[in-house]
């Protein structure tokens, strides 16, 4: 019996599996010619014509240019029509709320920051988040409605069952219960909601140190101390959304302080915090000390430690490295992942000094031994990854071509 159109293995559906591999080969490589598509997907050059002409049709793709520099008269090349759709993505700190717009290929075509310190009283959270949306919008000469999609990241999660932002006390106005409401008859657009860390871990799967990784943990440093858990390739969140609030994890080196989330102290945090860095650093006699907010200080003072390496600097990164390595040691024991990213300003300042010390005391400390790499994306790595979640639903949706 002939199925149906949309069954599995119907000419439709078959012809829609084609052009999304052909979208995902010129998102990958770049402009292709159609012989160079024909062999990436085995199609026929009849077929790989066809396909090309109707994914020009429909808007997806563009004629840009010719090759050159090989025998032969010079082939037509094709890309991804880059205004076929634009996402956009929120990086929401105590400090500022940043946004950009990116097109469907992920090129980043818009940016706003929205300073927030300090604001007495509190600026309404749903002026600020479509203050710095329509900032980055109007950076990328588009409308509000061009949008097919927003993630917005913050530090902790909103529950599931409450629709309550959790673990993130310090972020004002973020706790109303009817806020998720209020943004979503705000925005024209679908609105997502992720943790921060966990959008680290995206984009360090996407784009960065964990490409290929299905099972992995990111350990994030800079104004918190935080993970993000991705295992068979997904994101782990639990069931509050609360996986990888590793700040609150009791260690050995710290006292065990109840009611840590009240307290704000104690555990994980206490122990390999940025904050600590500062005082080991005067306990050590380095000075000076830098003054400002204590994550660039101790992003700066890992950063010296690890280029000067001897002397007190190298104590530091040793009790650094231990620090961290303690915590680690129960999240590799427990989850035996393949790959450690170690991530954030503090972390990244290290590099290899501060990474080949936490590997040796993490190999001392668990059975497991997982390989620690220091992450690949540095500049604004939360708000590149909820880019990336955002465009990642934008493109299931404007690629399928057999609706």
């Amino acid at each position: 019996m002939a199925g149906t159109a949309g069954t599995p293995g119907t000419p439709r559906v078959l012809r829609a599996m084609n052009d999304r591999a052909a979208l995902d080969l010129l998102l990958e490589h770049g402009p292709l010619s159609r012989t160079r598509i024909g062999k990436l997907t085995g199609l026929s050059k009849p077929t790989a014509s066809q396909l090309l002409a109707r994914l020009e049709a429909a808007g997806l793709v563009l004629a840009t240019g010719t090759s050159e520099g090989r025998p032969g008269p010079n082939a037509q090349l094709y890309e991804v029509n880059p205004t076929a759709a634009y996402a956009a993505g929120l990086d929401v700190t105590p400090e500022r709320v940043l946004a950009a717009v990116a097109d469907i290929t992920g090129r980043t075509v818009g940016e706003y920051e929205l300073p927030t310190p300090g604001r007495r009283p509190v600026q309404p959270v749903v002026q600020q988040v479509t203050e710095a949306l329509d900032g980055a919008v109007k950076a990328a000469g588009l409308a509000r409605d061009d949008l097919r999609r927003l993630v917005i990241g913050t530090p902790g999660a909103f529950d599931p069952g409450t629709g309550r932002l959790r673990y993130a006390s310090h972020l004002p106005g973020w706790h109303s219960p009817a806020l998720l409401d209020e943004l979503a008859a705000a925005l024209p657009m679908p609105v997502e909601y992720e943790n921060d860390v966990n959008l680290v871990a995206i984009a360090e799967q996407r784009l960065g140190a964990a490409r290929g990784h299905g099972d992995f943990v990111l350990l994030w440093n800079e104004g918190g101390l935080g993970a993000a858990l991705v295992l068979g390739g997904r994101l782990h969140r639990g069931w509050t959304g609360g996986a990888g609030e590793v700040g609150f994890l009791p260690v050995p080196g710290t006292p065990l302080v109840r009611q840590v989330s009240r307290a704000g102290s104690g555990g994980y945090q206490q122990l390999a915090g940025s904050q600590v860095i500062p005082g080991l650093a005067r306990e050590l006699h380095i000075s000076p000390v830098p003054s400002g907010p204590y994550a660039e200080v101790a992003a700066a003072l890992v950063a010296q430690a690890a280029d000067i390496n001897a002397g007190p600097y190298r104590r530091l990164l040793e009790t650094y490295a231990t620090g961290l390595a303690t915590g680690l040691a129960s999240l590799v024991s427990v989850l035996d992942p393949e790959l450690v990213v170690l991530s954030g300003a503090c972390l990244t300042a290290g590099g290899e000094p501060l990474r080949g010390l936490v590997q040796a005391e993490l190999e001392e400390l668990a059975a497991a031994r997982p390989r620690l790499v220091v992450g690949d994306v540095r500049e604004h790595p939360v708000l590149r990854g909820a880019l990336e979640s955002a465009l990642a639903t934008t493109r299931d949706e404007v690629f399928d071509t057999s609706r």
